[in-house]
């Protein structure tokens, strides 16, 4: 009893830091972006310097890769390193960090979450390895590191605990023992980024959408809806495929490539702004004045974020793809709410979710995901578009591998 209390606090302590970590690095971050973005344009006026600061970004990013490595990976590539191996290379936790942050900064179209799970996965196999000696259980410590951080940046605890055991094939439950640590330490890695977001006056969270009551115009196009985010996911699917091969004879050549995508990102950014960054903070904007973007502005903001998302991770400016892609499925959403003339978040709801569920292939956690943004009593829907859209995506993967 006295070794599982121990390891109870362990794990709740391995949570704290978590969430001191990933609130200091988003602090960080964005006290960075609001320097050069909003503070040095206001001191310095120079032309096209959206384009400049992109290209100079994407010059250091390759520069510090080309020295400390291609990092950091992606969040698939951690997760299967750490189910595979039990653990996480530490030695680079500082280099992975640095790589985290710099494409964030730059304006690159992408989400934290690949960086700073690396880093979180890193830090808890050096403290397993350290003491190890106290509880068989320490190698545990990785997977629920992992799990703390992903509910804490996406702020809801059962997506972190549900998306690394998740699978296409089959889902395997913890022992009841581990599924109060894998909670003890979510909970206190959320509970000590909110309580810092309280203290220091922070707002790191996702834009909310208020509950609506479902009419029976809406019911006729639920269907069309989930066809137009599966559409919106192959997009994404085969501009990621046509980028890697385009960038396959320049992929020895660090530095020419996140220069190049430096510069692409800039003259998205100049033309279409909404394309640049995650797309968190970008969203609270977007939700505010849809009706004046336009339907066709909405249209191809959302197409060309998700190829400048792609354009971004495959040529070195490396991070997570789930924020924009649920920025783009919000735009796509209420694009077609203006065009069919239905209720905006229904229509938002059933595009982004099929959209991210068509990524990630697993319905559950792409419902337990986007409850951070959506109304809980409209998961049902959630569910449908979700199952639709994972069954879509699983049967065309399938397809191509046997083709």
């Amino acid at each position: 009893m006295k070794n599982k209390f121990l390891f109870m606090l362990y794990a709740v302590c391995i949570g704290g830091i978590t969430g001191l970590i990933i609130w200091s690095f988003l602090r960080v971050m964005n006290i960075s972006i609001g320097f050069i973005w909003e503070t040095l344009p206001d001191m310095i006026e120079i032309p096209f310097y959206t384009i400049i600061i992109c290209t100079i970004g994407g010059l250091l990013i390759g520069i510090w890769k080309k020295r400390h490595g291609d990092y950091p990976e992606e969040l698939e590539e951690v997760m299967s390193k750490v189910k595979r191996d039990g653990k996480y290379p530490y030695t680079n936790i500082g280099a992975i960090s640095i790589s985290a942050i710099l494409p964030l900064i730059f304006g690159g179209s992408i989400g934290p979450e690949a960086g700073l799970t690396g880093v979180i996965a890193g830090l808890c196999t050096w403290i397993g390895d350290k003491f190890k000696y106290l509880f068989k259980e320490m190698k545990e410590l990785t997977q629920i590191g992992i799990s703390a951080t992903l509910g804490t940046i996406f702020n809801s605890p059962m997506f972190g605990f549900i998306e690394p055991i998740e699978s296409e094939e089959d889902v395997v439950l913890p022992k009841t023992s581990k599924l109060v640590l894998y909670f003890l330490s979510i909970l206190g890695a959320l509970g000590t980024a909110l309580l810092l977001n309280n203290l220091f006056n922070s707002k790191m969270m996702m834009a909310s959408f208020d509950d609506f009551i479902i009419g029976t115009k809406e019911v006729l196009f639920i269907i069309p809806l989930i066809f137009i985010g599966v559409i919106a996911g192959l997009i994404y699917h085969f501009s990621n495929k046509l980028i890697i091969k385009i960038s396959e004879p320049i992929k020895n050549f660090i530095i020419i490539k996140c220069t190049l995508a430096g510069l692409l990102l800039g003259i998205a950014g100049t033309l279409l702004p909404y394309t640049m960054f995650s797309g968190e903070h970008q969203l609270h904007e977007v939700m505010n004045s849809w009706q004046e973007i336009g339907a066709i502005t909405l249209l191809i903001t959302a197409i060309v974020k998700l190829l400048i998302t792609n354009i971004c991770i495959n040529f070195g400016f490396k991070g997570g793809h789930f924020f924009p892609c649920i920025f783009s499925g919000v735009c796509i959403g209420y694009a077609f709410s203006i065009i069919l003339g239905i209720e905006p978040i229904f229509s938002v709801i059933i595009v982004t979710t099929t959209l991210i569920s068509f990524l990630l292939k697993k319905p559950l956690s792409a419902v337990l995901l986007l409850i951070i943004v959506f109304p809980v009593a409209k998961i049902p829907i959630m569910l449908l578009a979700a199952v639709i859209g994972s069954f879509i995506a699983t049967h065309i993967n399938t397809k191509n591998h046997n083709i």
